[in-house]
């Protein structure tokens, strides 16, 4: 991440961390624009998903508006979200719309704004906290069509990600248990 974002998104963390351990509820708003900004990509294109306690499924815990839609159960096979979980390593596709996938969360409304655009760029990265995989990040580029989307993902911006997905984890981990 750019110096100014990465070092902006620690303090931001650390200052969660704080607050967290205090029992306030925590929301990752403030990490998903940091991302976006980031990335160049708008902040309904950032998501923040974490393990369930139960351990069997990822749940998001960013966009606010996706938290109460549901669980994407381990055993999925068609979840790139999964899949960067499972397999613990990143990973780019470009052509999304073009891969078979779970679209379901693609679908639900940005507020006013109506019905999503559906993803055709992506990077999904796992969040790691030592040896144990507490969740992933995912950062998108939503258009009608795939040549609207802008530039593709680079395998430097993906390394950009992992860099984010390591100074989450705690973060994750508190949001996990609000």
């Amino acid at each position: 991440m750019a110096g100014e974002y990465i070092g902006e998104l620690k303090k931001w963390i650390s200052e969660l961390a704080r607050v967290g351990a205090e029992g306030d509820e925590v929301r990752l708003n403030r990490a998903v624009e940091l991302i976006a900004k980031n990335f160049g990509v708008r902040p309904h294109e950032v998501a923040i998903l974490g393990l369930t306690a139960s351990e069997r499924a990822l749940r998001f815990l960013a966009p606010d508006n996706l938290r109460p839609i549901g669980e994407i159960p381990l055993t999925s096979v068609n979840s790139l979200a999964v899949r960067s979980a499972r397999d613990r390593r990143p990973e780019v596709v470009n052509h999304f719309a073009m891969v078979p996938h779970a679209s379901v969360f693609e679908g639900v409304p940005l507020g006013e704004e109506g019905r999503a655009e559906p993803i055709q760029k992506i990077m999904s990265a796992p969040i790691m906290l030592g040896t144990r995989v507490v969740g992933v990040v995912q950062v998108s580029r939503k258009a009608r069509e795939g040549s609207d989307a802008g530039p593709d993902f680079t395998q430097a911006q993906l390394r950009e990600l992992s860099v984010v997905c390591d100074a989450l984890a705690p973060c994750v981990i508190l949001c996990r248990n609000t």
